[in-house]
């Protein structure tokens, strides 16, 4: 499984701006992948996965054979 600096630079080298780590964990989720229990997770997320990220992140997780 990559780390989420691996898929930062994937999708800033691939579509050139940069994803926050809380919209990895967002689309983790929305694919089903396991997260890990973090402390200081809030719920409802306090910044959501704009719906225009969400492709280029799930490219990532495809691209490291994630999903």
């Amino acid at each position: 499984m990559a780390t989420y600096q691996q898929i930062k630079r994937y999708v800033k080298q691939t579509y050139g701006y940069t994803v926050s780590s809380c919209s990895i964990a967002h689309v983790k989720e929305i694919c089903g992948l396991e997260l890990r229990k973090a402390w200081n997770r809030k719920y409802p997320r306090a910044n959501p996965c704009p719906p225009d990220k969400i492709e280029p992140i799930t490219q990532a997780f495809r691209r490291f054979g994630m999903i």
